[in-house]
């Protein structure tokens, strides 16, 4: 007596990936209204540099999704094929941005100022990738208005000293909201001595404090690494999702196979000769009667 395998542990693979598929399907959709909604804002804060990065995450998981979706679970070979293409490069582009990401970031860090609860930051400790865009006018003057534009020196605007003595900082109010501590100046707010080039910078007025001082650059820099290096930890979870789903992809798209060449793929080929089957043969045919 002849025995058949069950074919729903074959095709198991085909289900998981067509319903995660579906999940990341879904998912695109607020990534997509998230950026649709940056784009029409009309505010220039800091979130509105996140709208080409959501577009194009949302429209490559939906696009990518609904190929692995339809392939999985339709057999449809080609859209598996362009499916593990697409999650191939994924991967690839994924684990380099994020091993590009801590090699830039791999330096900086604050130091604590004696006798306060906050940090301060220098910017020759940072890396000399993120120290030359910090430096170039036309990077600089987005990461200045996402700075102003964020609030975070009015805040502290009506501190009085015991608050500094207080209370810590963030890198960008550390850096951007008040001169550097090692600073003296005198009644009509002028440095006393040679100090810091950042101390001759600092000017009270609102609109100037220190956004052009070496420190607020730090300031930014050292929130970017740190935000990078939180957002390296969500890249590691997703880089290790994507591989998972691969794996899938690859052994859905071996079904699929199975599906269109139910025969074997050897024995289809024989009966059904691939499109260059004949043309071989025609080439051939003249090789030899001109030798």
């Amino acid at each position: 007596m002849t025995m058949h395998s069950h074919p729903y542990p074959h095709r198991l693979s085909n289900i998981v990936i067509g319903y995660l598929n579906l999940v990341m399907l879904l998912a695109s959709i607020p990534i997509i209204g998230a950026g649709l909604w940056l784009a029409h804002g009309s505010a220039a804060t800091c979130e509105s540099a996140l709208q080409a990065p959501l577009l194009a995450i949302g429209f490559i998981v939906l696009l990518v999704s609904l190929a692995g979706f339809i392939g999985a679970c339709y057999h449809v070979t080609w859209a598996l094929w362009l499916y593990l293409l697409a999650m191939l490069l994924l991967v690839v582009a994924l684990l380099g941005i994020t091993v590009f990401g801590m090699a830039v970031t791999a330096g900086g860090g604050g130091r604590q100022v004696p006798g306060r609860p906050y940090q301060e930051f220098r910017i020759r400790d940072y890396s000399a990738w993120l120290q030359k865009r910090a430096q170039v006018d036309r990077y600089w003057r987005p990461a200045l208005a996402c700075v102003v534009g964020s609030g975070a020196c009015p805040r502290i605007a009506a501190w009085t000293p015991m608050d500094y003595l207080q209370h810590s900082l963030t890198p960008i109010q550390s850096g951007c909201c008040k001169p550097p501590t090692s600073c003296t100046y005198n009644q009509a707010g002028v440095p006393v001595e040679a100090q810091d080039e950042d101390c001759y910078r600092w000017n009270n007025a609102p609109g100037i404090l220190c956004y052009q001082c070496d420190s607020c650059k730090a300031g930014v820099l050292e929130q970017v690494r740190r935000d990078w290096h939180n957002i390296t930890i969500l890249n590691v979870m997703v880089l290790v999702a994507l591989i998972a789903i691969y794996s899938c992809g690859c052994c859905a798209f071996r079904n699929a196979r199975r599906a269109e060449y139910p025969y074997g793929v050897n024995r289809m080929s024989k009966m059904n000769p691939r499109w260059d089957y004949f043309w071989s043969r025609w080439w051939n045919g003249q090789r030899e009667q001109l030798y």
